[in-house]
């Protein structure tokens, strides 16, 4: 399957759907299904030119970019077509929930993949940051007390994580390394940050290190 370009996008299917097809956006990361969307030429080449996931809107009539009002922007990350070439595979990272009701994915939560349960759990924190300070959840108080406080429940679970370790306390030692990665998460999202970001580090360190033992 070859990555569609601003060179071979006219080689779609396009008289099929009458100059629109259905764009299905999936996770670059993880794999799972988004949302879907339709895209016309010009909406498929703004989105390979601008590398944010643009389509047309059917009932406005316009090109419409994902998050354009939200911030809950699509990166793109590459483009495929399907078999027939009357279907476009968008693969992108979110920046923040996909669905306008604050979800993920617009499919609701996976239910199959505890990968996405991560990221799931990542997006509805993201979302409580952006709600208002006066929210009840215990994730809305915990940002709103700031860094410092955030950093010190970190410390404070990575300690207990370690405690649980040495005395070898196994199942003590999943709760606290639950608790740990949780605030973990909520440290990450007070600075923009997720945990795909710290994995794409590692990745690079990976990367970096197989190639210095060649």
């Amino acid at each position: 399957m070859n990555r569609l370009t601003l060179n071979n996008i006219r080689e779609l299917a396009w008289d099929k759907g009458s100059g629109l097809l259905p764009a299905v956006v999936t996770d670059a990361d993880i794999g799972d299904v988004l949302m879907v969307g339709f895209m016309n030429q010009d909406a498929l080449a703004q989105t390979l030119q601008s590398r944010r996931v643009t389509f047309f809107s059917r009932s406005r009539n316009c090109l419409w970019q994902k998050g354009e009002t939200s911030g809950h922007v699509l990166h793109l990350v590459a483009a495929y077509p399907d078999c027939d070439g009357d279907t476009i595979l968008i693969k992108a990272i979110p920046h923040g929930p996909t669905c306008h009701r604050g979800m993920r994915s617009c499919f609701g939560p996976s239910s199959h993949s505890t990968l996405a349960f991560i990221a799931e759990l990542e997006a509805l924190i993201h979302a409580r940051a952006q709600e208002p300070i006066s929210g009840s959840s215990y994730t809305q108080q915990l940002l709103a007390s700031g860094i410092h406080r955030i950093a010190q429940k970190v410390g404070e679970e990575g300690v207990e994580t370690v405690i649980a370790a040495v005395t070898g306390k196994n199942d003590a030692l999943v709760e606290e390394a639950a608790d740990l990665l949780y605030h973990l998460l909520v440290l990450l999202a007070a600075h923009d940050k997720s945990l795909l970001d710290v994995i794409r580090k590692m990745k690079e360190r990976h990367t970096n290190a197989l190639d210095d033992s060649r």
